[in-house]
């Protein structure tokens, strides 16, 4: 087993850490308080915000043949990150060769779109290239600013290091090759005392550009941490850290000080948007703590998640809601207990690369719950041959998380009386000793939010939740 590079620190920064010229500055300053405590930052940077959203417009637009349009979106971008450029980099000879690269850069885009526009189609892996514009930029832009602030930056293109596989939109990375490239590529730089700066979200497979689907930047930070075996990553956004449930709905919301690895990874895939689901499982694989910290609040001490979090002694830690989910029942009276019906039936899942939520059987049915529109006509024609089926969207998973839930007795009925103006479609308990999750109407997720937050965070226990700041400074979720 490796050995734990303690003194390094990598630092990902979300796209509202990004955004602008003064957001850039600030992140400078936060990455310059590393270096003065010792240690060893690597910078992952996701694209300035929105423009992930922009650049997948203009690829929508070139495809349907809207050349002048796709173009247009360019060309709105370009202004953006050469005006970013000017206010943050002065010296003659840096701006001059920023501004040069920024423009090859977009000339290279523009290219891309008009032959998009020329073929009349879109295909994934060119919008993978398109769509990789964005951390291209940002992370060209963010490394001059570091420079312009005496800091001793080096660019580093993330497709030299983050190896994928070749499945385009969302890829799989290959984890050993990332670690040989990093301690190649990236390891030299940090012992020569430079900060390595590279875009999140982005890969490549045999040279061509790959992407790990949307919010893969934090995957990108976990992947280099757990690949130079960092003594920690930070998870830099606009929000105070994780939280006991979305404070938008419901103001009382509190911070969240430390929470397991576990628990982390299930808010996050259950519908917290601080983290990418997938983020915790290099950590980890290495036993390398993740901090989720706020940018605009950078004195804040944030959430830490590690393996051995002190005991709670309240019965959650956070209730998150996953939204836009089908609940899909599967009813087949005579084959339901016939050997490899269960198979049939997820195996049909599997061919369309569709993850399930939620299971819930009976002695003639299944019921499952799914998030994926798109393919839900190919799916239920499919099933549809072997059973009978119907289905029901604008559905909602409520997900509570929190330690050893099973052994508590009597949870299920307060969680339950909580909730008894709520009609819950669907429950599930048991896979998990740290999730309790039932589906509801999407209309009901604010009131059901509100009034368990109210049971269950009456009295919080202050090792563990922030009790001290009952309203804390965040924007968003």
């Amino acid at each position: 087993m490796s050995t734990p590079r303690n003194h390094i620190v990598v630092m990902k920064f979300g796209g509202t850490s990004v955004e602008d010229a003064t957001a850039i500055l600030r992140t400078a300053s936060i990455v310059a308080g590393r270096l003065r405590k010792g240690l060893s930052p690597i910078v992952v940077v996701s694209a300035m915000s929105k423009v992930t959203d922009t650049l997948l417009a203009a690829a929508a637009a070139a495809g349907r043949n809207a050349r002048e349009d796709a173009l247009k979106l360019s060309d709105t971008l370009r202004t953006r990150h050469l005006n970013t450029a000017a206010e943050l980099v002065t010296n003659p000879d840096r701006l001059t060769s920023l501004q040069l690269n920024i423009h090859h850069e977009f000339d290279t885009l523009d290219d891309l779109l008009r032959g998009i526009s020329a073929v009349g189609e879109l295909t994934p892996r060119t919008s993978d290239n398109v769509v990789s514009f964005g951390e291209r930029l940002s992370s060209v832009i963010v490394t001059a600013a570091f420079a312009e602030q005496s800091m001793p930056s080096a660019h580093i293109d993330a497709r030299t290091v983050i190896l994928t596989d070749h499945h385009y939109g969302k890829a799989a990375p290959n984890e050993p090759a990332i670690e040989a490239a990093l301690t190649e590529h990236v390891l030299p730089l940090v012992d020569l005392g430079k900060v390595p700066v590279m875009g999140g979200f982005i890969g490549s497979c045999d040279g061509i550009t790959t992407t790990l689907g949307r919010g893969g930047s934090d995957y990108t930070g976990a992947l280099v941490g757990g690949g130079l075996h960092a003594g920690a990553i930070e998870i830099w956004t606009d929000v105070n850290g994780i939280m006991t449930t979305d404070p938008r709905i419901v103001p009382e919301a509190l911070r969240v000080k430390t929470i397991s690895f576990e628990e982390a990874a299930e808010l996050a895939y259950f519908g917290a948007k601080v983290l990418h689901p997938a983020t915790i499982l290099p950590a980890v694989q290495k036993n390398i703590p993740v901090f989720v910290l706020n940018s605009r609040n950078a004195e804040n001490e944030g959430t830490r998640i590690t393996a051995t979090p002190p005991p709670c002694a309240s019965p959650f830690k956070s209730i998150a809601a996953k939204k836009k989910l089908t609940i899909i029942d599967i009813v087949a009276s005579r084959m339901l207990l016939a050997h490899g019906f269960l198979k049939s039936v997820f195996d049909v899942f599997d061919k369309h690369g569709c993850a399930i939520d939620m299971v819930s059987t009976s002695e003639i049915s299944v019921s499952v719950t799914v998030d994926s529109k798109e393919a839900l006509p190919a799916i239920c024609a499919e099933l549809s041959k072997i059973a009978d089926v119907k289905y029901e969207g604008n559905k909602a998973l409520i997900c509570l998380v929190g330690e050893d839930i099973r052994g508590i007795s009597g949870i299920s009925g307060q969680v339950f009386s909580s909730i008894s103006h709520v009609n819950v479609r669907m429950i599930s308990q048991g896979a998990s000793e740290i999730n309790m999750s039932f589906m509801i109407n999407e209309e009901d997720v604010d009131e059901a939010l509100r009034s368990l937050h109210k049971n269950f965070f009456a009295n919080p226990d202050p090792t563990i939740f922030d009790v001290e700041a009952r309203v804390p400074m965040m924007d968003k979720v």
